[in-house]
């Protein structure tokens, strides 16, 4: 290793951690190794906030609930070969959703690639395709530069994981160059301003509809349009509708909500949609859980995306105004162009649509406790205040449907990847980001097994994240498909032993039922634990553990056959729902 006393300037180990810095990280999530040491050594005595997952993937979600939480950029530190490995599906998942990350990757040096050594792997091949962009340094004088690039390219236009991999000699060679401030880049020029012409056709297009519904995605949350999408939603008569990853955008509680739409949408924003005559796209992109068969949706509409990624503009559905820019400015713009227009029938018919309700459900002949009645708890005994970070599953759509979510950021989740084990990860990071805000951690007891590590993370920085599992001992979404499907054939989703089939079971039906029990797991970890299996303890459990300044895990035994309804069936129109039934 170089003598820091005979060169010049700063290690390249030292430019990483001044280049975070300078670039407005404060909580970094990193997990060391032989080819990140040096970094990390760096870090012992810097400002940062330096948090130690349990795994890369883990640390991987972590930066990601952060920066969904709190708009800024994530940032997170792996090592080489299976450290950058492990965190190729925390990336997947921020790029299909659209999240601002910064991953640095420590490498072997320069001379060894290629040569199949240690705890090497071509990390920039393996994740092109799972970020926005990537780099390798192969000097330490570009590494100042590509620190600032890095972060603009992932905070700027589309939003997205940037990696930076980095050799071992690279971080401990030494350069005189300086921390970057403006960056600009000759290859990258996100649109940013829409074309004049083509926002004049877009406000001409709703000032001439009749039955017009905003279709509102992630892009309105990550671009701060919240706001401008209500004025023009509640000034002008147009029904909203929401995505998963746009839950939050509009107030659901405004009687233009028409709620999320899609696979699990409502009956309202189903129905909006299909018989709409302008859907107006804000930062979507027309998702195949959104659009049921696209050759039947809302065939009679001309369509209008605003979108700042082109690509995504005619990609999925036939666009007849196209906007391609930043959705803040382009409503900027559009504003002053609309006129007030009579549509008291259209609302009218909303209204009707509305008495459906975003979902329902049906008491139980059987008395067990019902997952959907446990999200409407939350929702109550937080009175709608909570950050909700959901795992994927029942679990993730049961919290879209059943909570009333009023503010941007507040519904936290794994949409277009639907990763199994974000929930943990992804709610210490949000806790992180946002201390001050009651943060529920909504699982599966599948999900929760896949980065159930983390919870000591929890622990160990006294955040007051609250898990909540719906047990169901099963694979629930897979289950439920099984049984719409596949003729009720239950193969390798049933987690309890005495339901398996034969040729699954491995315990005899006397061993235990609770495998693993939840509670002694979260309380191995340090975390005060209570397993209910009532509407009235979920409530007194869930009063008592959001008034307590400590992290909580309450497993909830729910009913194991219930559906996940309204439900589009895979290939099916949105107008063909199957509605939920009495049991």
């Amino acid at each position: 290793m170089p003598n820091p006393s005979s060169q010049q300037g700063r290690s390249g180990a030292q430019c990483v951690v001044d280049g975070l810095i300078s670039n407005g990280c404060e909580v970094l999530f990193g997990y060391p190794g032989g080819q990140a040491i040096d970094i990390f050594d760096k870090l012992y005595a810097s400002p940062l906030r330096l948090v130690l997952p349990r795994h890369e993937q883990g640390g991987i979600h972590m930066a990601d609930g952060y920066a969904r939480a709190t708009g800024k950029v994530g940032c997170a530190l792996v090592t080489s070969g299976p450290g950058a490995t492990n965190a190729v599906t925390g990336l997947a998942t921020a790029m299909m959703d659209g999240v601002p990350l910064v991953v640095i990757s420590g490498q072997v040096g320069m001379s060894l690639i290629g040569t199949d050594a240690f705890q090497e792997a071509d990390t920039t091949g393996i994740t092109r395709s799972v970020t926005k962009h990537n780099f390798l340094v192969r000097s330490v004088d570009e590494l100042p530069r590509t620190i600032s690039e890095a972060f603009f390219i992932a905070s700027t236009g589309k939003p997205g994981p940037v990696l930076i991999d980095i050799p071992k000699n690279i971080q401990q060679a030494y350069t005189t160059q300086p921390d970057v401030q403006n960056v600009s880049i000759r290859a990258y020029h996100p649109t940013i301003q829409p074309p004049a012409e083509q926002v004049e056709r877009l406000a001409d297009a709703i000032n001439k509809a009749h039955r017009p519904v905003l279709y509102v995605g992630g892009g309105a949350i990550s671009s701060g349009s919240c706001a401008l999408l209500r004025s023009l939603a509640e000034t002008y008569g147009i029904p909203v509708c929401t995505t998963l990853m746009g839950l939050g955008a509009f107030p659901e509680t405004s009687p233009l909500a028409l709620w999320m739409v899609g696979m699990h949408g409502s009956v309202a924003a189903n129905n909006a949609i299909q018989q709409a005559d302008l859907v107006i796209a804000a930062g979507a992109r027309f998702d195949d859980r959104v659009t049921g068969r696209i050759a039947d949706f809302a065939q009679g509409a001309k369509i209008a995306h605003i979108d700042v990624d082109a690509s995504a503009i005619g990609k999925n559905v036939s666009t007849h105004i196209p906007v391609c820019g930043d959705l803040r400015q382009t409503l900027e713009q559009l504003l002053p162009l609309m006129k007030k227009v009579d549509r008291s029938n259209w609302l009218a018919q909303v209204v009707k649509w509305r008495e459906a309700k975003a979902a329902v459900y049906f008491p139980r002949k059987d008395g067990k406790l019902q997952p959907q009645a446990v999200i409407e708890a939350i929702d109550r005994v937080s009175k709608g205040a909570a950050t909700v970070v959901t795992d994927v599953g029942q679990n993730q759509m049961w919290a879209a449907q059943f909570f009333r979510y009023t503010r941007p950021r507040s519904f936290l989740s794994s949409g277009g990847l639907g990763t199994m084990g974000f929930g943990v990860p992804g709610a210490i990071g949000a806790q992180l980001g946002t201390p001050e805000a009651l943060v529920v951690s909504i699982n599966g007891d599948g999900g929760f097994q896949m980065n159930i590590q983390e919870l000591v993370v929890a622990v160990e920085h006294r955040l007051p994240v609250k898990f909540v599992v719906l047990n169901n001992s099963r694979l629930g979404m897979v289950r439920q498909w099984q049984d719409l499907f596949y003729g009720g054939r239950h193969s390798a989703t049933i987690l309890t032993q005495n339901d398996r089939p034969e040729n699954e079971r491995i315990l005899a039906p006397e061993e235990p039922v609770y495998l693993p029990d939840f509670v002694k797991v979260g309380e191995a970890y340090g975390i005060r634990s209570r397993r209910v299996k009532t509407l009235a303890e979920v409530e007194q459990t869930l009063t008592d553990a959001f008034a307590d300044p400590h992290p909580w895990l309450i497993e909830c035994i729910v009913a194991e056959d219930e559906n996940v309804l309204p439900m589009v069936a895979p290939g099916a129109a949105l107008s063909e729902m199957i509605l939920a039934n009495a049991n």
